[in-house]
């Protein structure tokens, strides 16, 4: 052998080593981005942006492709990115990591889920040889098709075609289409009997996990009814749930993201740090959603409608931003944190000439006596208030010691200017029991004696799902409450029962002609 071929020999041995040390590092890298489906979609998928509430999923998932659970709940608000990772990278690293493996992509219509098994067969077109997977020759249907090791994927839409086919991971993406169909008694039953009686008995016992995605329409949806059923497990239960509003909320718990009170849920398309933009999409959302729709859809916390003290359209009709009413006597309410609740209530309005309370201020929300006592001066200052009430029931002396600390801390601080006098700090005692003290308000909305100026939704829904059965009542409503017994001290003294049903209000006019008294409120005194 030449030198020259000797040295052509040597470039061609280095050349495989070379080659062989890079097919090394890429089965490697394959192998390292099978840590979790966010991890192979981010590595695989340029477009595919990370955002850290992404990443809780994907840990989840992983957790249920290792058999850590095998019940995974994932409640987010529309459009963050939860359904491209959850119903589409997820089966295709399942499928890369178990390819003999059936899985079925379920949505609430035939479209929607054979979108998702088109994107799945995409990636396994083109990542899947990285991990040994290829299509079954033949395999041409897009609803149901095979790679060569006996895995594959069938989409259909909830409430059919999964007879007959074996299934390890069920996916259930957005099981209802909209409010109505959430809404329809029918619809929720056939939606939970297809679940029961079709698609559990086609999981198999080698190897099974059942995840749903979704945003929630009402208490009994696809959600409501699974947690019903068989529990949280952190109670016991079989599900985990990841649970993600669009504003973190103390009464869901523990946030999944460690976020406090308050604060945004990211968005892919918006900055992670950008805070500020975050917050104007999210207030954007629940200025143009209605107050349901904000807190089901957006909080993932639907809410009966039925038997609530006052209806969502009684709200809708006594908001008036338009009618000229001249303030008699301006003033703040407040109802401090407490009885196993996070938020206070504050709340601000005024006594109209036209003998009416108006409703002009929320600031309500999680906070300590510190937080909720500044708040309630900044809106006494900022409205000119002239009166603070407290409830006199609970609390008095702490919440005027709070007052006043927070107002001198707010003149020495230069927020409030030194010459301003503290409003008066008065007491208002209302009825003990919860339902004594909601309903004569309720009847005063119904009467057109209380109107709302603008529209305030998280009060709006407070008002319009809480039940009399209900142990506590919420912050909003007792403020509200405590704001109406104070301007207008009748209100508190006599409870209705069944209060008539709303009518729209007249604007301009001062007062609703007189009616008569039912049985019931002649004998408790109107």
């Amino acid at each position: 052998m030449s030198s020259v071929d000797v040295a052509d020999e040597l470039v061609y041995l280095d050349d495989v080593a070379v080659y062989q040390r890079l097919a090394a590092a890429r089965q490697s890298v394959g192998r390292d981005l099978l840590r979790d489906p966010v991890t192979l979609a981010r590595g695989l998928d340029p477009t595919y942006r990370m955002r850290p509430h992404l990443r809780i999923i994907g840990d989840a998932l992983a957790d249920v492709g290792r058999g850590a659970c095998d019940r995974l709940l994932i409640l987010t608000p529309p459009q963050v990115g939860k359904s491209t990772t959850v119903a589409e990278w997820f089966p295709f690293w399942w499928l890369a990591t178990y390819s003999s493996d059936r899985v079925a992509a379920t949505s609430y219509s035939d479209d929607l889920a054979l979108r998702r098994g088109k994107a799945i067969r995409s990636y396994v077109e083109e990542y899947g040889d990285e991990y040994d997977l290829r299509m079954k020759a033949g395999s041409g249907a897009m609803q149901d098709w095979e790679v060569t090791d006996g895995g594959g994927v069938r989409s259909v839409s909830v409430g059919k075609g999964l007879t007959g086919h074996s299934v390890n991971l069920l996916i259930v993406d957005d099981p209802h289409k909209d409010r109505a169909d959430a809404e329809s008694e029918a619809s929720r039953r056939a939606l939970h009997d297809w679940y029961s009686s079709t698609a559990l008995k086609r999981l198999q016992p080698d190897r099974n996990a059942v995840v749903a995605i979704m945003t929630r329409w009402h208490p009994d949806d696809f959600a409501g009814r699974r947690l019903a059923e068989e529990g949280r497990l952190e109670d016991g239960g079989r599900w985990r749930v990841i649970h993600l509003p669009a504003i973190a909320d103390p009464k869901f718990g523990p946030d999944p993201l460690g976020r406090a009170p308050g604060d945004p849920l990211p968005h892919p398309k918006i900055p992670t740090r950008d805070r500020r933009a975050l917050l104007a999409w999210w207030a954007d959302m629940k200025k143009t959603s209605i107050v349901r729709d904000w807190h089901a859809l957006a909080q993932g916390d639907p809410q009966p409608a039925e038997g609530a003290l006052v209806s969502e359209e009684l709200l809708r009709l006594i908001r008036d931003t338009s009618t000229k009413v001249e303030p008699q006597k301006i003033a703040v309410a407040i109802d401090p944190s407490g009885g196993g609740r996070d938020v206070a209530g504050v709340i601000g309005g005024f006594l109209g000439d036209d003998g009416r309370v108006w409703i002009t201020d929320d600031v309500s929300g999680a906070m300590s006596s510190s937080d909720w006592s500044m708040a309630a001066c900044r809106l006494a200052h900022r409205s000119d208030a002239a009166i603070i009430f407290v409830e006199w029931n609970y609390g008095r002396d702490m919440c005027e010691l709070a007052i006043r600390t927070s107002w001198e801390t707010l003149q020495r601080e230069g927020e409030i200017p030194a010459n301003v006098l503290m409003p008066a700090i008065a007491p208002v005692r209302a009825k003990q029991g919860k339902l004594l003290r909601a309903e004569p308000v309720a009847q005063q909305m119904v009467q057109d004696k209380v109107r709302l100026r603008g529209v305030f939704t998280d009060l709006e829904r407070e008002w319009s799902t809480w039940m009399p059965t209900d142990p506590d009542s919420p912050g909003r409503i007792d403020a509200s409450t405590i704001l109406v017994y104070g301007l207008i001290p009748e209100a508190n003294k006599g409870a209705i029962v069944h209060a008539p049903l709303p009518q729209a209000p007249t604007p301009g006019t001062q007062r609703q002609p007189p009616r008569s008294a039912t049985p019931y409120e002649r004998r408790v005194g109107r």
